[in-house]
């Protein structure tokens, strides 16, 4: 392989790479109902992230909720805390 094979493939990868991004851009930029309606289509959740919080860069608190009831979760450090929930707390 010389260097003109080469570089073609170099630059075929490149031009690739660009247009997919390009798309990508363009339809973050042009079409977000149409991003949004992709995402609700997968059908019903049962699960959300209500809120994140970054605490410091190795730690965030981040609050899901399942069904009805709200959790709050502590990640970092290869730890994960949750919140115990009150013996009287309703479900």
């Amino acid at each position: 392989m010389n260097f003109l094979d080469l570089a073609r493939a170099v630059f075929g990868l490149a031009i690739t790479l660009g247009i997919i991004g390009l798309a990508a851009w363009a339809a973050r930029r042009y079409a977000p109902q149409l991003m949004a309606r992709l995402q609700a289509d997968r059908g019903a959740r049962r699960m959300q992230v209500v809120e994140t919080l970054v605490l410091d860069p190795a730690r965030r608190l981040v609050l899901v909720r399942v069904d009805d009831e709200e959790r709050l979760i502590l990640l970092g450090e290869g730890k994960e805390l949750i919140e115990p929930r009150s013996p009287g707390a309703p479900r």
